[in-house]
C-alpha cells in the first residue's frame, strides 16, 4: 500500500520560511516522479514543483520560482520543500504527490493527505 505522509507545515509570519517534507512508503520511491501542489480556500488546487525521479529534472511554478525549492533524497524515500520569503498568498493546504510522468498536471498516482501552511500577513 502506497502511502505518502507531508509534514513540517504551520502558522508563520510573511518573510519566514518553512521546510515541508514528504516520506513516502510502499513504492520503489526512485522511480517515481515526484509533485508539490497547493489548494487554498475556495480555490483550484495548484501545481507547486515537480522533480524528476533521480533529482535532475526540476521545475517550479512561476508564482515561487526564486522562493520556493524542491529537493529529493531516495535515501530516505523523502521529497522536500524548502519555502523561503513566505506570502499571505501562499497560505494554503499543501500537498505530495507521486507520478509515473513528469507533470505539471493533476495527474499523478498518488497522493498524501496534505498539510496546513498559514502565512500572516
Amino acid at each position: 500500500q502506497v502511502q505518502l505522509v507531508e509534514s513540517g507545515g504551520g502558522l508563520v509570519q510573511a518573510g519566514a520560511s518553512l521546510r515541508l517534507s514528504c516520506v513516502a512508503s510502499g513504492l520503489t520511491f526512485s522511480r517515481y516522479v515526484m509533485g508539490w501542489f497547493r489548494q487554498a480556500p475556495g480555490k483550484e488546487r495548484e501545481f507547486v514543483a515537480t522533480i524528476g525521479g533521480i533529482g535532475i529534472s526540476i521545475f517550479h511554478a512561476s508564482s515561487v520560482k526564486g522562493r520556493f525549492t524542491i529537493s529529493r533524497d531516495n535515501a530516505k524515500n523523502t521529497v522536500y520543500l524548502q519555502m523561503n520569503s513566505l506570502k499571505s498568498d501562499d497560505t494554503a493546504v499543501y500537498y505530495c504527490a507521486a507520478g509515473s510522468r513528469y507533470s505539471t498536471r493533476s495527474d499523478y498516482d498518488y497522493w498524501g493527505q496534505g498539510t496546513q501552511v498559514t502565512v500572516s500577513s
